[in-house]
């Protein structure tokens, strides 16, 4: 039985749907998470605790639970401790030096120019003194976090301070936020044009592409909310080639060697300008819109460790798997870490799309009208498959679009007979949604 182990902040859906599908795959998935203190235990067994900003302790206390056949992680900062304990354990994932410029956006950039990839104009600074140089249209990065949160577009100088401060005071609130590498901040040009995003397996510095998504709305700003992921990209043969031979020479020049990718970037009438890569699987519930054709044989598990040693796999001849006819990229990532070949893994046919269920404003969520509605959408269009509506929001919960907030209040999938079918579909159900608010009272102080 291969052993995975999985690294994650949280104990949220997607590590759920890892368990899941480790289980009908007849893996066992040993979870390592810094927060065990609210840990609900879905597998009925006792995680590993890791201090993932120092992390030495936790995984010499992981030894014990050795030896493991490979390693996951559900966002940036698990990512980086996986790429430790991979090279602590010898086993396949991206060296911890090639995650770490992954999940900074100005060593990235260094890395991106520095491997003649399309770059814009870029510098880091730590005080708006000086933005004096600054060509506008710009847009100003926090430099750690993830996906668009606190990514604002500035055409102005006065639009530049204000955006300045307004990053400042975001990451100043962190605990992680005090020092003056974390309050700096990446400016760089504007990039205008097309956006996709491109989900991938790295093996030994290849990449395999699994799914290109098209972002069909406009991403100019002043905040960057992405909204429907949809797949297969319409984008003609020649540009999806050319935006997976641009991810490939991104991964090489960031280092990475193994594991999952998430790319994003923009095209326009120069090229493929990559935005970043991170060394980890599509974040939160996105994944569900992925379901993947394996086919109906067997492959042989390769176990990495012996692989590379040149030695018989730990328990003993090479296993088998049955494999899933259609299966979620839970099942592809799991293969994939325990040492299996994916590459016979294609994209289910047909349209597949999502929408991140954007926040129209910050306020205490109090509830959703007409779900059932928006599921109801299937039935009277035609070439649609299915439409879930998952709303993740909680009733009494605070809710903060972007720049400062990190979430959705919810998601909705839709399969169909193509990719415009699937992005009409989320449209129409998104259009059936009403969110009821409260506006939150001031603190007296």
């Amino acid at each position: 039985m291969p052993r995975i182990l999985l690294f994650a902040s949280t104990t949220g859906y997607q590590v759920h749907s890892f368990a899941e599908a480790a289980e009908r795959l007849g893996f066992e998935l040993i979870l390592s998470t810094d927060r065990c203190h609210v840990l609900d235990d879905p597998w009925g067994d006792r995680a590993v605790a890791v201090q993932f900003d120092n992390p030495s302790e936790g995984l010499d206390a992981l030894r014990a639970r050795s030896p493991f056949d490979g390693v996951l992680a559900v966002g940036d900062q698990p990512a980086l401790v996986a790429a430790q304990a991979a090279e602590r354990f010898g086993l396949e994932f991206s060296p911890p030096s090639a995650v770490l410029a992954a999940n900074n956006k100005f060593l990235s950039r260094e890395r991106f120019a520095a491997a003649g990839l399309l770059t814009p104009g870029y510098r880091r600074i730590s005080q708006p003194a000086d933005s004096e140089s600054i060509r506008y249209p710009c847009v100003l990065k926090p430099m750690g976090f993830s996906g668009s949160r606190g990514v604002i577009r500035a055409d102005s100088a006065g639009e530049f301070r204000a955006a300045f401060a307004r990053i400042q005071k975001l990451v100043g609130a962190l605990p992680h936020g005090r020092g003056s590498e974390a309050l700096s901040v990446l400016v760089e040009d504007f990039i205008p044009g097309r956006e996709f995003a491109l989900e991938g397996l790295v093996t030994r510095g290849e990449l395999q592409t699994l799914a290109l998504f098209d972002k069909p709305d406009p991403l100019d700003g002043p905040f960057f909310e992405e909204t429907i992921y949809v797949t297969p990209s319409r984008a003609a043969e020649e540009l999806r080639r050319e935006i997976h031979e641009t991810t490939q020479r991104a991964i090489h020049g960031l280092g990475l060697t193994g594991g999952p990718v998430h790319a994003e970037m923009r095209v326009n009438d120069r090229g493929v300008w990559m935005l970043e890569v991170a060394a980890r699987p599509i974040g939160g519930l996105c994944s569900r819109v992925l379901r993947f054709e394996t086919g109906t044989g067997h492959e042989h598990a390769l176990h990495t460790v012996a692989a590379r040693n040149g030695t018989r796999a730990l328990t003993g001849a090479p296993q088998e798997h049955a494999l899933h006819s259609v299966a979620p990229l839970e099942e592809i990532l799991l293969r994939h870490a325990a040492g299996e070949s994916v590459s016979g893994a294609r994209l289910a046919a047909g349209g597949h799309a999502v929408m991140m269920i954007p926040i129209p404003r910050a306020g205490v969520y109090l509830g959703a009208e007409g779900v059932e509605r928006a599921r109801a959408v299937e039935h009277g269009a035609e070439h649609i498959e299915d439409v879930d509506i998952i709303i993740t929001a909680k009733e009494g919960q605070m809710m903060l679009p972007l720049p400062e907030g990190a979430s959705y209040l919810g998601f909705i999938f839709s399969h169909g007979d193509s990719a415009e079918a699937a992005e009409r579909a989320v449209r129409e159900a998104h259009a059936c949604l009403h969110f009821e608010f409260s506006t939150p009272l001031p603190v007296v102080r």
